[in-house]
């Protein structure tokens, strides 16, 4: 059985590293993806983890998948289609930030065919975000994947990663981004994306009518000032650690990862008599891995393993 199971986009980040003597931008390629970045979080710090995807028949498609074996995600799941390898602009302002620009592909072909329905079944929980809900095929296997899942009495998590230019219209992307919840067992959003799933900013009332939906734990990152969370109708916040960024591009995937990695290690049944002490100290060790990866540039190359997260004291 897979700890963690992920459906859903993996992509090359064409990331900004700087600018050559006369000016022009330089880029290096590596491996992106949210829900391909979820899994190799977690994975790196100890858990056993599968990717379900597509990626381009080139060499691109072929460096990812050795990626995610590289990191010891079963890419059993992964296939190859006719499309080139999505690929994602990254451009990093002087504070780190990023900006995006797709240029969809492969991923964007996945259908529920193409889909290895026993992987998602045997895993503790699977993982997928609204990035592969903006397309139609692909959307369609998602929504199959997740209600397959939540059917055979798998955790659901489910992140609403919104990215204006992928979606049509707002109207679109608020239907679609919302239409999963009733199968979400634990979601992780941006403080900037709760007013798109709930119509408010306040955290306490927006985790709260997550909650009524029956999301069980609700996780609302707030950047500099670490993560907001819901659980069993209480509500709490956890700081997060100085760190001079160097690059946030998979911060918050890291962040996932970790927490999702550390449920794992709590059994067959990874939410089952969680308390809030236990669940604080989770999202402590999350925020920490997410520090570390926010220090380093790239995505997954800037992942903690357990043992540097152990070592490290930011």
């Amino acid at each position: 059985m897979q700890d963690i199971t992920a459906i859903g986009e993996i992509l090359i980040d064409l990331t900004q590293t700087g600018v050559s003597e006369t000016g022009v931008p330089l880029y290096a390629a590596n491996p992106g993806g949210a829900p391909a970045n979820v899994v190799v979080a977690a994975a790196r710090l100890g858990s056993k983890t599968a990717f379900i995807g597509k990626v381009g028949n080139d060499g691109f498609g072929a460096y990812l998948r050795r990626v995610l074996e590289d990191n010891g995600v079963d890419a059993s799941g992964v296939q190859a289609g006719e499309e080139p390898t999505t690929m994602a602009v990254v451009s990093i302002d002087e504070a780190g930030e990023r900006s995006f620009r797709f240029l969809r592909g492969a991923d964007c072909e996945m259908t529920p065919e193409d889909v290895d329905e026993a992987l998602a079944r045997n895993s503790r929980i699977l993982h997928f975000g609204s990035v592969s809900l903006t397309r139609g095929v692909a959307r369609s296997a998602t929504i199959f994947t997740a209600r397959a899942a939540h059917r055979a009495g798998v955790l659901v998590s489910y992140d609403p990663n919104y990215r204006p230019a992928l979606w049509r219209t707002m109207r679109d992307a608020l239907e679609w981004m919302t239409l999963p919840l009733p199968l979400v067992d634990i979601i992780k959003l941006s403080e900037e994306e709760l007013p798109l799933l709930t119509d408010t900013g306040d955290l306490e009332k927006g985790s709260r009518i997550l909650e009524e939906g029956g999301v069980k734990l609700v996780m609302i990152t707030l950047g500099a000032r670490g993560a907001f969370c819901r659980w069993k109708g209480e509500t709490f916040s956890v700081p997060s650690l100085p760190v001079k960024a160097a690059d946030t591009n998979g911060a918050g995937d890291t962040f996932l990862g970790a927490v999702l990695s550390r449920l794992c290690r709590r059994g067959e049944r990874p939410l089952e008599g969680l308390e809030r002490p236990e669940l604080e100290d989770i999202l402590r060790y999350a925020n920490r891995a997410a520090a570390l990866t926010c220090s380093r540039s790239g995505a997954i190359p800037a992942m903690p393993t357990a043992e540097e997260l152990e070592g490290e004291r930011i």
